[in-house]
């Protein structure tokens, strides 16, 4: 196809390796890399001692390994019933599974925002929002990255003309590694009577103290009226959840396209979720050390362009092209990267990003710096 030839020539084409993982490794045609592109934040999948404990405590006649169908016709049971309610305890709130984070958000968003609503949503939000927003029957508004005073200007011009205006935002943001103000967007959604919205697949397990995520870091669980949380990067598994209240969970479970009509989750994989977030709240060393880990990195790159303030450390090298050729340096070095280039990105500001986790040592976080500069 004359496309695919025009994707190559820019050096856009995407495809799929064939790699194994091991641990923070991972090895691709024979060859063993230190693994820098995982949402395994915690190291939970190399953990093979808890794949063991999970087996030997399964009670395997407890639960059929299909779901059969969708939650609302023979696919519910007590796997997931006991998740959310689990979830709901962490939380303090109501909580309603979804079968990935992409799911959520493209079957969230349209389900609450209506025709005479408006989104109000940060620049950089990730694709599952957008093109959550994309099927909505409101307007929409964008403000710039992390730019409080452009949302209040958006918040201020739209006062008495919607129904209902929704702030939509992540906590951690993917691509630049760095933080919402979630106290600033509280106070800006009480002032002008809107909701929030916040997506903590980056934070889920990594922050907080027992890892729900920012809003539990600021003690704002209860004042965000939608906390979307991811379980396939820090929790190791598949899929996602909302933290919501008894309504809208109510409301989401007749409106919600994304969760009416697809099957549901495996029970097998719903307990595996539950076996590891069990193990997760209290991985307060493994969250420490990640914390750990970041700044010395951090810091060891204070010289290069580098975003954010979180374990995502994205380090801009400009050009395409000379993001490709830092990506083929650093996996000579035997450090696995992959080039965020433009459109994923906007012109000019690749980047090569930098995904820590908890099972990396201070010597293999050196091997990257030094594989940087070589």
């Amino acid at each position: 196809m004359d496309k695919l030839k025009e994707l190559e020539r820019k050096g856009l084409l995407r495809e799929l390796k064939l790699l194994r993982q091991e641990g923070v490794y991972i090895k691709y045609k024979g060859q063993k890399f230190l693994n820098l592109s995982s949402n395994d934040y915690l190291g939970i999948s190399g953990m093979i001692e808890f794949q063991r404990e999970f087996f030997e405590t399964l009670d395997t006649n407890a639960f059929v390994m299909g779901a059969l169908s969708s939650r609302l016709l023979t696919g519910n049971g007590a796997c997931a019933e006991n998740l959310e309610s689990y979830l709901s305890g962490l939380y303090g709130r109501e909580c309603l599974l979804y079968n990935s984070g992409y799911h959520a958000n493209t079957g969230i968003l349209p389900a609450i925002a209506e025709k005479g609503d408006l989104i109000a949503a940060d620049k950089l939000v990730h694709a599952s929002i957008i093109d959550g927003m994309k099927l909505c029957h409101c307007e929409m508004k964008r403000y710039k990255h992390n730019d409080y005073s452009d949302l209040e200007r958006i918040l201020e011009q739209s006062a008495g003309r919607y129904k209902s205006v929704y702030i939509v935002t992540e906590s951690i943001f993917s691509m630049d590694g760095d933080t919402a103000n979630l106290e600033r967007l509280v106070e800006l959604k009480d002032r002008y009577g809107a909701k929030l919205y916040v997506d903590e697949a980056h934070a889920f397990g990594v922050v907080g103290e027992t890892g729900l995520g920012c809003a539990q870091h600021k003690q704002l669980i209860d004042r965000i009226e939608y906390v979307i949380c991811t379980l396939g990067k820090a929790g190791a598994s598949e899929g996602a959840f909302v933290v919501c209240d008894p309504a809208t969970k109510q409301w989401l479970i007749n409106r919600s396209r994304t969760l009416i009509f697809t099957t549901a989750t495996p029970p097998v994989n719903i307990l595996w979720t539950h076996f590891i977030i069990r193990k997760m709240v209290e991985m307060k060393k493994e969250r420490e050390h990640l914390r750990q880990i970041t700044k010395r990195l951090r810091d060891k790159l204070a010289g290069c362009n580098i975003l954010g303030d979180t374990h995502i450390i994205p380090v801009v090298t400009g050009e395409n092209d000379s993001c490709i050729s830092m990506a083929e340096k650093m996996r000579s070095k035997g450090i696995w990267v992959m080039p965020i280039r433009y459109p994923s990105v906007p012109a000019g500001q690749a980047r090569i990003r930098l995904s820590l986790t908890a099972a990396m040592s201070n010597e293999q976080t050196d091997m990257v710096y030094e594989s940087i500069l070589a």
